[in-house]
């Protein structure tokens, strides 16, 4: 059995970067969450810094990943994300 991927960290945004972020997080979860291979996916705000927001995501193996990031990247969220700092371990699950 191929080992699930899971990434997990945080991305800072940029203050003129924050709104739009943020109205294209809803749209870009909900995408994520309907591709084949996704087992979780979560962006939490933090409660203190509201430029950061933790990330979490499973998926099923490292191709499911690869088709995610490629998606993303072609995406409206990785379009409005081009200027975030991304924080990310990236780790293979039992």
């Amino acid at each position: 059995m191929l080992a699930k991927v899971i990434l997990q960290g945080f991305i800072v945004v940029p203050d003129s970067d924050l709104e739009v972020v943020k109205n294209e997080l809803v749209t870009h979860k909900n995408l994520t969450l309907k591709e084949a291979g996704c087992l979780t996916f979560t962006v939490t705000p933090d409660e203190v810094n509201p430029h950061k927001f933790s990330v979490y995501e499973e998926f099923v193996n490292q191709a499911a990943f690869d088709n995610h990031q490629a998606r993303v990247k072609s995406s409206k969220w990785g379009e409005v994300t081009n200027n975030v700092e991304r924080h990310y371990q990236i780790s293979s699950g039992e």
